[in-house]
């Protein structure tokens, strides 16, 4: 049996080696870098357009530090191995404030929903940046992030699956549409050697890949069920499976993965967040889009943080708004930006539609393969 503990230790491929087997040895991207910077305008235009059209939403601005103190940065999964960028900032002040960098607005856009008094069934949707500098970088992880992060306020009688599935079904409609139209305005995207983007998600539990796949890890599990589905929606990550282990690291404090539900099969399951994956046809390999999810109550973050060993979180602001109902219920996600770019406009490599930081060995084995990395 494979490790499936190794696959949970975070995002990435893990070697170089690997990397180079997977990226395409015949590639040729469809458009040139000008075309592609004009088409990924073009898409980013649609998304933010109707993606608050169909959530109702509103663009608001979004921080790329906060305070360490609120409690409000993302921490991204339950086991510590990816921090964020700690500094001090206050030139002139007695005791400078204690800053980070985002690594995403998961938390703080719960708390926007009430800075921005929005009522139920409206929200907020942000064009966020970020840095994430424990990932390891390969052909579609970047230590620089930007995702658009919304959030919706919702009922407690909407927590459920079906609520849950009516709103991915809405932002796969736009997602959909924003590679249409990239078609319409470059037509030499309806490339015959790739697939046409799947009109219909698969909606999927985590547990019920497991059994289909029970020896393999978690992104070997993805990859298989995306084969046969190739736009999918995995529900479920965050709760211990059948085999002792969780789909995928979840934090604690955001998604709900604790809650009970049950299969279309009458089976008990757990959860009410999920990803969108979609089948990449340059690489060949699984490909996430979206992680999103309906939002922890005060009791649900209480069973999660007791679950997970961190009970101390509760003594942090955000943390305190929950318990003491200060912040609407909520439904939200990050939509990443550069991923969506990528799958949409036929790309090998995501520095092929964003700029960052990569190591020489990654860009060698770019130039080799004619993949062309912004710098």
């Amino acid at each position: 049996m494979l490790d499936k503990k190794a696959d949970l230790a975070g995002p990435g491929i893990s070697t170089y080696e690997e990397v180079e087997k997977i990226l395409p040895t015949d590639y040729k991207s469809i458009l040139t870098p000008k075309e592609t910077m004009k088409a990924l305008y073009a898409i980013k235009d649609y998304i933010e357009k109707n993606l608050c059209k169909e959530l109702n939403l509103m663009m608001i601005q979004v921080p790329l530090i906060v305070d360490i103190n609120s409690g409000v940065n993302d921490y991204l999964d339950r086991d510590g191995s990816r921090t964020p960028i700690d500094f001090k900032c206050g030139l002139g002040l007695d005791k400078p404030i204690d800053a980070q960098v985002v690594q995403a607005a998961t938390k703080w856009k719960r708390m926007a929903l009430k800075q921005f008094d929005s009522k139920i069934g409206e929200g907020v949707c942000t064009d966020m940046k970020a840095v994430r500098k424990d990932y390891f970088l390969d052909h579609d992880h970047s230590s620089y992030v930007d995702q658009w992060d919304w959030e919706r306020v919702m009922t407690a009688d909407q927590r459920n699956l079906d609520f849950l599935k009516d709103i991915v079904r809405k932002i796969w409609k736009v997602i959909l549409g924003a590679g249409r139209h990239a078609q319409e305005l470059f037509p030499q995207l309806k490339d015959s050697e790739y697939p046409d983007f799947p009109e219909e998600l698969k909606f999927i539990h985590a547990e019920e890949i497991l059994e289909m796949f029970p020896d393999l890890p978690r992104k070997q599990r993805e990859t298989e069920i995306i084969k046969k589905y190739p736009a999918v929606f995995i529900i479920g990550i965050g709760w211990m499976l059948k085999d002792g282990y969780p789909h995928e690291m979840r934090a604690a404090d955001y998604d709900d993965w604790v809650t009970e539900t049950t299969s279309a099969d009458g089976q008990p399951m757990h959860g009410l967040n999920g990803d969108i994956l979609v089948w990449n046809p340059i690489t060949k390999r699984r490909h996430e889009l979206t992680s999103m999810g309906i939002r922890v109550t005060k009791d649900t973050l209480k069973q999660q943080l007791e679950l997970t060993g961190q009970m101390d979180f509760l003594k942090l602001p955000y943390h305190k708004a929950i318990l003491n109902d200060e912040i609407p219920l909520s439904i939200g996600g990050g939509i990443g930006q550069s991923r969506t770019y990528m799958y949409l406009l036929r790309k090998a490599h995501i520095g092929e539609v964003s700029v960052t930081v990569w190591p020489r060995q990654l860009k060698e084995i770019c130039a080799k393969k004619n993949i062309f990395v912004l710098e």
